[in-house]
């Protein structure tokens, strides 16, 4: 076999391999760092850029690669080479880049990183150019119409992944807003925790973020925190907004809207690891919680936190039959009852916040 098909047989396997690690994913920002540790790699060059359209503005910005100070960077379709390919969507290759008229010259300036050749290709999906990946420098030689062909190919494949990512992403952010909305809909029923469910979804994840959770686990806890009441729907009127202490059998029917929450999601099967958060976040830490009588590490993570969040939303909110707590009052309670009604860890997270 000569070297020339022995390059190329390996270039397509390379191709294949990280096509497929780019597909892969759905978060939009590990396939735009893929796309380019993928181009890079597979025309054996020093550096890339992956630059995408705004959909308002029509201009186009660096959004992974090169440099940071190049993410401040907005070009106009047929501006420097990474508009001139957006605007006719054709791929191009430049060999001695600091003279070529068309290199843009903010770009040109950079006098961090020696420019010497590259290839710029389109990422289209259905026809439509929604940015450009550009790889930059061949280590061992200059490039060449065959390393422009490869390129196309693995532009395509990321093109699509970055549109099925930010489709799932749309879908994701529907199904939150569904999500809320139908928390403030069961919400106005009673007139004193208007916004509750906003504040107690921020108050989470900020403590989340705190807390350095994982990503997933992060989005378990924004869903179960904006839907940690829903089972409220299960509960009477006349019990719900009654304007004063419930008694012991108002207020035994009021602790089931936790259990009735999670049974609603468990409905669901993609929402199998929010439920338990929804169940628990009435669970104390020193096991005298309901609906289950959890206690310590038993109790989910994320019902832990979102027992904070609630604890002092509901501190620092008028009631009908008390007045808010001052921020100030609230988080001293919280940390009295650090070890017995809340999770510790949680608390010093949410005072850090």
């Amino acid at each position: 076999m000569n070297d020339i098909l022995k390059k190329k047989l390996q270039q397509l396997n390379t191709l294949v391999e990280l096509s497929s690690l780019i597909n892969s994913s759905l978060d939009t920002m590990e396939i735009k760092k893929r796309a380019i540790n993928a181009a890079t790699s597979l025309l054996d060059a020093e550096t890339g850029n992956l630059l995408l359209i705004d959909q308002e503005t029509e201009e186009i910005f660096f959004e992974a690669g090169l440099e940071e100070k190049l993410k401040k960077l907005r070009l106009k379709k047929g501006e420097g080479i990474a508009g001139w390919v957006v605007e006719t969507g054709e791929p191009l290759i430049i060999q001695y880049t600091r003279s070529d008229h068309e290199f843009l010259k903010q770009v040109d300036k950079n006098d961090t990183f020696a420019i010497r050749d590259m290839v710029c290709v389109p990422l289209k999906t259905k026809d439509k150019v929604i940015g450009v990946l550009q790889v930059i420098n061949k280590k061992h030689d200059y490039f060449d119409e065959d390393d422009k062909e490869v390129l196309i190919a693995l532009a395509n494949q990321v093109a699509i992944a970055i549109e099925n990512a930010n489709l799932y992403q749309e879908l994701k952010e529907a199904f939150y807003c569904i999500a809320m909305a139908l928390s403030e809909a069961i919400e106005k029923r009673d007139s004193y925790t208007g916004g509750h469910t906003k504040r107690v979804m921020d108050y989470s994840v900020s403590i989340g973020k705190a807390m350095r959770l994982p990503r997933k686990e992060l989005e378990n806890l924004e869903l179960a925190a904006i839907l940690h009441d829903v089972g409220k729907i299960g509960v009477k009127d006349d019990i719900l907004l009654k304007g004063g202490k419930l008694d012991h059998n108002e207020l035994k029917e009021m602790i089931k809207h936790s259990r009735y929450g999670a049974e609603i999601l468990n409905h669901l099967r993609q929402l199998k690891d929010v439920a338990p958060g929804v169940k628990g976040h009435h669970e104390r830490f020193d096991g005298k919680g309901y609906p289950d009588k959890l206690s310590g590490e038993e109790i989910p993570l994320i019902a832990r936190i979102i027992a904070v969040a609630d604890a002092f939303d509901a501190m620092t909110t008028d009631r009908p039959y008390r007045k808010a707590k001052s921020p100030e009052k609230a988080l001293k309670e919280l940390r009295d009852k650090m070890g017995t009604q809340f999770d510790r860890k949680v608390v010093e997270a949410f005072i850090r916040t």
